[in-house]
């Protein structure tokens, strides 16, 4: 089975999203069959390397907030962080552009360490105040999980791996996917936003059922009796 999840790093619901999907995944039966792979969503893409305002201030400008009440919204969200095992610190960060971690989360595929880099980008962002739009921070952290440093380093110094964070992004509208996290199972199912473990689960339950249905065998000599309606209750 195949999940592709559309996130993008400085999303504080994509973060609180894997947890949900991690608790799913941990209950599914076929869970050693399931191949995730995370695809890349740009919720900015012209923002700079780095904003000049912090997180609260950007948000109550763009939504048109005081600041006390970007900061009781920002609140709401660590309150939900916290619930799924999460320390946000939503007060240190600052937003930025996001393209060079996808095109690192695109090495760290190739590598088969890519949901380790993920997660060290999002515990970077969210937890400690990284700078997500860096390239030295970008390559300290993508090497925390396991990534070479200087081949992240070389990544980024050039346009590899662009034209695959771009795929994404066009497979996305193509979905009509317009907000993250999006969730894909086997290109068949979608399932918007950071759901409930238990709604995950049910959806790779559906997945696996539709994808390996169970035969009914019927002996050589017919159809046996059976009970299909109320008539033949006792």
């Amino acid at each position: 089975m195949q999940l592709e999840i559309w996130s993008d790093v400085v999303c504080p619901w994509c973060a609180i999203g894997k947890r949900r999907f991690e608790a799913a995944l941990a209950r599914f039966a076929h869970r050693d069959e399931v191949t995730v792979r995370w695809r890349s969503f740009e919720l900015d893409p012209s923002a700079p390397a780095e904003r000049t305002v912090d997180n609260v201030e950007h948000l109550a400008a763009k939504y048109g907030m005081s600041r006390g009440e970007a900061e009781a919204a920002q609140a709401r969200v660590a309150d939900a962080a916290a619930a799924e095992g999460w320390t946000f610190d939503l007060g240190r960060s600052r937003g930025g552009n996001t393209v060079d971690a996808h095109r690192l989360l695109h090495l760290a595929a190739e590598h088969g360490v890519q949901d380790a880099v993920k997660e060290r980008f999002f515990a970077g962002y969210f937890e400690q105040g990284e700078r997500i739009g860096d390239p030295a921070t970008l390559v300290r952290l993508a090497a925390d999980a396991g990534l070479d440093a200087d081949e992240a380093r070389a990544v980024l110094a050039g346009d590899r791996y662009r034209d695959d964070v771009r795929a994404d992004e066009e497979q996305a509208r193509a979905y009509g996917i317009t907000g993250v996290p999006f969730f894909v199972v086997d290109r068949r199912y979608g399932v918007s936003g950071a759901q409930p473990a238990d709604v995950l689960l049910e959806v790779l339950d559906k997945a696996w059922a539709d994808a390996h249905p169970q035969p009914v065998l019927t002996p050589a000599g017919g159809r046996g009796e059976v009970c299909d309606d109320g008539s033949c209750a006792v």
